[in-house]
């Protein structure tokens, strides 16, 4: 019995000391900060062998070693941060800015990066896919060269990474992330003394932009989406009928039954993420076997370990793929914009990978056709698929700056 206890204990304190072993490894906590605590989860680890009584040790050792995790865990949330940005000799440029901040949005405490290597530079507001999905790392290391022309603002959104908490779970709706994101937009136009800023979104993000602009046209530039969306419930219908032909293929029986068995979407409530993840992952699957799509870049252990997330920050980041799209998901069923946004007050560009699945390029072929603004332009990438601004970045960012730069000038 005592050696049970002993070895429930030893995995208890292990299972504790893991936020301290992480310090080093995926946050920006610094030296001074983690070696002591490591010592200190050192000393309790140790304790437990060397002090008597054995009962009274080992209250400690696991009291110590709680402490100290959350302490780690509040560590890592206070020193995260977003790189600077240095030139070719590692030295910071001057006039640039590399910020990490919490700002107020319609009166929630929500998270943004701020990069770019010219304060003065316009600004362009980067929209996540999801909804629930958070890349403050994903679109640093992707987009860096955007920081060349403008100052490139990311948010994580409501339910999403950092801002997870921002605001309560029954309250995420379209509305108001159109209205967050409206707010956002206003407070960057008026901290950064422009007129107008640019708007790009991807994936969930395009459709946010779609309704951002077309609520309030008079604070964008122009509007770029990649992966864009259009229709949600025909969208997801044809990857799921595409995910069975695949299994179909393949002879993965299993797996026909198990879609099948779950049906095609719509689908409402609580299990809507793990359903949607059911066909989905069978079209990225497909994209990544795909020879005539480069490497997709996504690394998702590098972007996790990135300084702007603290330990919860990972962990939100997971949790808001899961329990965020359980929740706006269902709301977006009855979205087309064919019909609910045929004509935008400003310039509109679509950067497409030819070979998406997950996006099926014939709805963006359909909604550009047939829509109306003052320029629209359907730009493809030959390597790619759901996402060109990951798999063909450099390419990406030349083209965007390009179009966006010459409206601005205009």
């Amino acid at each position: 019995m005592q050696v049970f206890v002993l070895i429930v204990v030893l995995i208890l304190m292990i299972i504790l000391s893991l936020p301290v072993i992480l310090l080093p490894l995926i946050t920006a906590v610094p030296f001074w900060i983690w070696l002591p605590l490591a010592l200190a989860v050192l000393f309790l680890f140790f304790f437990q062998f060397v002090s008597k009584p054995v009962r009274t040790k080992r209250i400690i050792g696991i009291t110590g070693m709680l402490i100290i995790a959350v302490l780690a865990v509040v560590g890592s949330q206070f020193f995260a941060s977003t790189p600077p940005i240095v030139d070719s000799n590692g030295q910071q440029i001057p006039n640039a800015i590399a910020s990490l901040e919490k700002v107020t949005i319609n009166a929630s405490d929500q998270w943004i990066t701020i990069r770019g290597q010219n304060k003065e530079n316009p600004v362009l507001l980067f929209l996540s896919g999801g909804p629930g999905g958070s890349q403050l790392v994903t679109e640093r290391r992707a987009l860096g060269k955007l920081e060349e022309s403008f100052v490139v603002v990311n948010w994580d959104q409501p339910g999403a990474g950092k801002s997870y908490n921002a605001v309560d779970q029954k309250a995420l709706t379209v509305d108001r992330y159109v209205n967050d994101g409206l707010a956002l937009a206003a407070y960057l136009r008026d901290r950064f003394q422009k007129e107008k800023i640019f708007l790009l979104g991807e994936s969930w993000g395009s459709a946010l932009g779609v309704w951002m602009i077309q609520k309030e046209p008079d604070l964008f530039y122009a509007f770029a989406g990649t992966g864009q969306m259009v229709a949600f419930l025909e969208n997801d219908l044809k990857c799921y009928h595409f995910a069975i032909d695949q299994a179909r293929e393949r002879g993965d029986t299993k797996k026909i039954q198990a879609l099948e068995k779950q049906g095609p979407p719509p689908y409402y409530g609580k299990g809507t993420a793990l359903k949607e993840s059911a066909f989905l992952l069978e079209t990225f699957r497909y994209m990544n076997a795909d020879p005539n799509i480069s490497d997709d870049g996504f690394n998702t252990l590098q972007d996790l370990a990135g300084h702007e997330y603290g330990l919860l920050d990972k962990v939100n980041w997971f949790r808001g793929l899961l329990y965020t799209l359980d929740i706006v998901y269902p709301q977006l069923w009855e979205v087309d914009f064919r019909i609910q946004a045929p004509a935008l007050e400003i310039p509109v560009y679509f950067l497409i990978g030819r070979h998406d699945v997950n996006a099926p390029p014939d709805l963006t072929e359909a909604y550009y056709q047939i829509l109306q603004a003052p320029k629209k332009e359907l730009i493809w990438f030959e390597r790619s698929g759901h996402n060109p601004w990951v798999t063909e970045a450099d390419l990406f960012s030349e083209v965007l700056v390009d179009r966006f730069l010459s409206v601005s000038s205009q």
